[in-house]
């Protein structure tokens, strides 16, 4: 009965309500695209690191995995101190580089990673074969774009560009075994994998024997951070970064992206409570007289007050689902402008759908459309009714 009133006096002013309804629905889309952008970053970031199950990764010392050109000496030693600890079950060094292939009368530059194909965790093999042999070079469809290289194709590639010069430091020539994904590659970015010892000594006498990064897998059960702090100990030359960690600081480089988007999602809500207040104030007003007649004829203060606060839940949860599929919208559409950003991996999502936040965020706007009909209601139940019918009269 209160919520069939409710409606009809939602339905009494039709286009006002669906105007509302659309008000709330935006203002819901933008609250959830908040709530999905202060997550999102940090979870995609984190399944990303998961994905391969490697729980570590050894950077330059202070520095975090290919923030900088620096590099790790002395992979080899390295190795074998990791290998000598039991519960790390697999070691993982990759050196990054910057490769050249003439293609016609122009260079095609492209990133290349040096990995050992039988424990590597930054690439998905599409087709062919591993780059396994020493002449071995495996890559990914952006580069076959640039180039127009195929399986099979042999091509002359080059290292250590010098600009004055115009000259190459070291050149080598090798055979397409493969097609690959990489995990960690940027969108529209060629990129390269080559046997990490081929690349070591394309790299000349100062690549001899170094890494840009080492990536750990450890057996199940052990504790992570017990490992992290032994290479640490064991190895001062690295930083030692577990996915916590790794989190944690990607956690304090995006804290304003997070406050940004807890401030727009605040004042979302606040904007929605506001349109509802309005709306329902409006409506309250608008009515006076048919309340104070319900009053009279016996309707208890109780019922109007749960009848005017339904109005407002009805607006707030009809703009919620409508700002659900809004706010989807919205974000997919961002999403797939800020991943294009150069340098960030094409993996990453900017706003990543999860279901208790959204609930969350649905929950809190109908709230505050109850909230919203608590002050009209009470103020409308409150008048006085002799009072009130003698100044309706004389209006």
């Amino acid at each position: 009965m209160r919520l069939a009133l409710a409606w009809a006096g939602l339905r009494g002013h039709g286009v006002r309500t669906l105007l509302a309804i659309l008000g709330v629905a935006v203002a819901a889309a933008m609250l959830l695209d908040m709530v999905m952008m202060s997550t999102g970053m940090r979870e995609s970031f984190r399944e990303l690191l998961l994905s391969r199950g490697y729980q570590i990764r050894l950077a330059p010392k202070g520095t975090l995995p290919f923030d900088t050109d620096a590099t790790i000496e002395g992979t080899s030693r390295i190795v074998a101190v990791l290998r000598a600890n039991p519960d790390i079950v697999a070691v993982s060094p990759v050196l990054g580089a910057t490769i050249h292939v003439p293609v016609g009368n122009r260079t095609v530059t492209s990133a290349a990673l040096g990995v050992m194909a039988e424990v590597q965790g930054d690439y998905e093999l599409l087709s062919g074969r591993d780059p396994i042999a020493s002449n071995a070079i495996a890559v990914n469809d952006d580069f076959i774009r640039a180039t127009g290289a195929q399986i099979g194709d042999t091509l002359e590639v080059a290292t250590g560009y010098d600009p004055q010069l115009r000259t190459f430091a070291a050149s080598k020539r090798l055979v397409v075994t493969g097609r690959l994904r990489f995990i960690y590659g940027a969108i529209n970015q060629p990129a390269t994998a080559i046997r990490l010892s081929t690349l070591q000594e394309m790299g000349g006498a100062v690549r001899t024997d170094d890494a840009s990064l080492f990536m750990l897998k450890v057996r199940d059960g052990a504790d992570v951070e017990r490992i992290r702090r032994w290479i640490e100990r064991g190895v001062p030359s690295v930083s030692a970064i577990s996915t916590a960690t790794a989190i944690a600081q990607v956690d304090e480089r995006l804290s304003y992206f997070r406050q940004l988007a807890f401030i727009l999602g605040t004042v979302s809500l606040f904007v929605g409570f506001l349109l509802v207040t309005t709306l329902v104030t409006v409506s309250v007003n608008e009515r006076i007289g048919e309340i104070t007649v319900m009053r009279a004829i016996g309707v208890s203060k109780a019922h109007i007050v749960q009848q005017i606060v339904m109005e407002g839940m009805v607006i707030s949860l009809a703009g919620a689902v409508g700002g659900l599929a809004l706010g989807l919208g919205t974000a997919r559409y961002l999403n797939s402008i800020l991943s294009s950003f150069p340098g960030l991996p094409m993996a990453i999502d900017f706003f990543l759908f999860q279901p208790r936040s959204a609930w969350t965020a649905m929950g809190l706007l109908t709230l505050s459309g109850v909230a919203a009909g608590v002050y009209p209601s009470f103020r409308a139940a409150s008048l006085p009714i002799a009072t009130t019918l003698r100044e309706e009269a004389i209006a």
